[in-house]
């Protein structure tokens, strides 16, 4: 089972425009209850290798050693979305819960909440 705050490889599929595309890391933000019920999706901020994006407003830099990956990322707030569980890998690693208030955060920015 998924939790808030895994990171998961996800296929986002063909690139459009400037929405996420491919196979990339990204961060469960759903609830909890919501991982563990039988709803068909999960709702994700992707990560990005590009660093230069953590000066984005929201946007969240994610040290190498946080995250277990292969290099620094950035949890890319704006790019909150929806994917299909059928797309959703298992997760890899859990961002440690500093950084997922941090991403909280810059969800709250993003959305205005």
């Amino acid at each position: 089972m998924i939790a808030r705050g895994d990171i998961c490889w996800v296929d986002f599929g063909v690139p459009r425009g400037s929405a996420p595309a491919k196979r990339r890391p990204s961060v469960v933000v759903q609830a909890d209850d919501f991982n563990r019920s039988t709803i068909g999706t999960v709702v994700v901020v992707p990560l990005t290798s590009n660093t230069a994006l953590a000066a984005m407003p929201g946007n969240v830099l994610v040290p190498q050693i946080a995250s277990g990956l292969d290099r620094d990322s950035v949890a890319n707030v704006s790019q909150v979305t929806v994917v299909s569980r059928e797309h959703v890998e298992y997760p890899v690693s859990a961002l440690p819960s500093g950084l997922v208030h941090q991403v909280d955060a810059g969800l709250r920015t993003v959305l205005a909440l």
